[in-house]
């Protein structure tokens, strides 16, 4: 950890930060819940319905598009790694579901009478650097003026429309497997306090999930999401109802990034850890207490992927069982 003093805090313009800043899921189900669209039929492979990372439409036998977008407010001070952050979690959505991104556009809003325009050119520049890491074009995209700084990007996928991993194919007795650590938000939202670095954080963020993304799919998962905005509970939850089925959680395997419980210890709790965990909590069971269960719900950015199955060199955190008379829920232990 440490601590630096930039001549613009990004963080200090934005109201949340990274994906905390999320509509609340409840919220979103009911606004989404009215829309006459989108339901997968067809070659519409995945809509709406079951809160996947993104749509999937066949375009042949043995092709499939995945379309997503993800854009944030400032999740660090600094705009390079800002950038770097907002597009490796917006090319996720596409490793989440077993493909891999083609094509990526910018979704720049940029406050120009509050924050110098060359640090837009900075962050531009780390989602260039991470678009071509993960070796898809980037070409283009969509910019305004706007009182709030927002990034990320509009990404366009490819898969095999037989091996994607979605919400809806979790099974009874199957593993959980989680690759990244938490922890996130809540040192997020100390760095937007204090000040304070944390270069681990940043690490796993600009870390891309292609490499667990395709560990899932050389041993056969079909289920899988990312965890985001919504915490591992509320991912966890959205995959269970999906697929009819319900969890356990191992809450002693579950990895932590340092300084994370000393951050939730002092305080350092997003606004969207807390509702995440009221939208989890009529269909939990836990023998945990509360800070547990804050962590377990923390609103993570550019966060990993949980599998529904058991990849080599990443922790198992529990395991799918039958749901109770059909309801979804989750239990930790």
């Amino acid at each position: 950890m440490t601590t630096s003093a930039p001549s613009v805090r990004l963080t200090q313009f934005a109201s949340g930060g990274g994906c905390a800043c999320k509509v609340p899921p409840g919220e979103l189900e009911q606004a989404l819940a009215g829309l006459p669209t989108g339901q997968a039929t067809g070659d519409l492979l995945v809509g709406l319905e079951n809160g996947d990372d993104g749509a999937a439409v066949r375009i042949s036998a043995d092709r499939a598009v995945i379309v997503t977008a993800d854009f944030f407010t400032p999740v660090v001070d600094d705009a390079y790694d800002w950038g770097r952050i907002a597009a490796a979690n917006a090319l996720s959505d596409v490793y989440a579901m077993g493909g891999e991104p083609l094509v990526a556009v910018n979704l720049l809003a940029w406050p120009r009478d509050r924050i110098p325009f060359e640090l837009a050119a900075e962050v531009l520049r780390g989602g260039a650097d991470v678009c071509l890491q993960a070796g898809a074009h980037l070409a283009g995209g969509h910019s305004i003026d706007d009182y709030e700084p927002k990034y990320g990007l509009g990404v366009t996928g490819l898969a095999h429309p037989d091996r994607l991993l979605r919400n809806d194919a979790g099974r009874a007795g199957v593993p959980l497997t989680l690759t990244k650590p938490l922890g996130l938000g809540v040192l997020n939202n100390r760095h937007k306090a204090t000040g304070d670095v944390f270069a681990d954080a940043v690490e796993v963020m600009t870390t891309l999930n292609r490499e667990a993304g395709h560990a899932a799919l050389s041993t056969g998962a079909v289920c899988a999401t990312d965890i985001t905005g919504f915490g591992l509970l509320g991912h966890l939850l959205k995959l269970c109802r999906a697929s009819n089925v319900s969890a356990v959680l191992d809450s002693a395997a579950v990895p932590y990034l340092d300084h994370a419980r000393a951050s939730l210890a002092a305080g350092y709790v997003p606004g969207g850890s807390h509702r995440n965990l009221d939208w989890v909590r009529p269909h939990l069971r836990s023998m945990v207490g509360d800070d547990e269960l804050l962590l377990l719900a923390d609103a993570q950015t550019s966060g990993g992927l949980l599998v529904a199955g058991e990849l080599p060199g990443y922790p198992v955190i529990g395991e799918l069982i039958a749901s109770d008379a059909g309801r979804a829920g989750i239990s930790v232990r």
